[in-house]
């Protein structure tokens, strides 16, 4: 028997702390939820090594310091409705549902069914899980204080962008050949103003790929 509790402690003090992410919410989320619990049986001893563990094939769970970072700069609050898009087998919406009020966790078929079973064995009463198009987001269930989509993109839809609410915030991680960056969108007046916020990598999420123009 493994002593994932140790691991996780671990995890906190050597790759979410050292790299400036020190608010209690995101620390207690993260000290808490059994990330070993949300990787396929035979990665678990994978589950807390400083590199994102694939979960499916093309489909990972981000890295602890990526994912604690971008919650960093999303700046979750308690009364916020959070879009997580890509949730993988749930560990992100286990973690965002200890910090906001509620989580909407969107996965394609497959993963859902798995994240649903293993968020409600984790006891998160307040995240819901949808089964659809990654791409679509959940418009049903919007508009969100916050979004954040766990894997890397090449563009972000309207469809998406539009579910945000005015003053809401979006991390995403943009692919450029090999080199990613999360970027933090804010909604002002309508208009997504993006900022730089670090460097990461990930696979490309289905249905995020940049629509490529014809070249004669």
């Amino acid at each position: 028997m493994q002593d994932f509790a140790t691991r996780r402690t671990m995890m906190v003090d050597t790759q979410v702390r050292p790299n400036d992410v020190t608010k209690f919410p995101i620390i207690e989320a993260m000290l808490s939820v059994p990330r070993e619990e949300f990787v396929p049986a035979a990665r678990g001893e994978a589950a807390y090594v400083g590199e994102n563990v694939e979960i499916a094939p093309g489909r990972v769970l981000l890295e602890p310091r990526n994912f604690a970072k971008m919650l960093d700069a999303l700046d979750i609050q308690p009364t916020d409705l959070v879009l997580d898009i890509g949730c993988g087998l749930g560990y992100s919406a286990a973690v965002i549902a200890r910090m906001a009020e509620a989580v909407v966790a969107l996965e394609e078929d497959g993963l859902a069914a798995q994240a649903e079973a293993t968020l409600a064995q984790a006891g998160a009463d307040n995240a819901a899980v949808v089964a659809g198009d990654l791409a679509a987001g959940s418009a049903k269930h919007g508009p969100y204080d916050a979004i954040i989509i766990e894997g890397a993109v090449e563009t972000v839809p309207d469809a998406i962008l539009a579910q945000l609410k005015e003053g809401g915030r979006i991390a995403a991680l943009f692919m450029e050949n090999a080199l990613g960056t999360v970027r933090i969108g804010h909604k002002i007046d309508g208009e997504l103003s993006w900022r730089y916020a670090f460097n990461a990598a990930a696979p490309l999420l289905p249905g995020f790929a940049a629509a490529k123009g014809f070249v004669l």
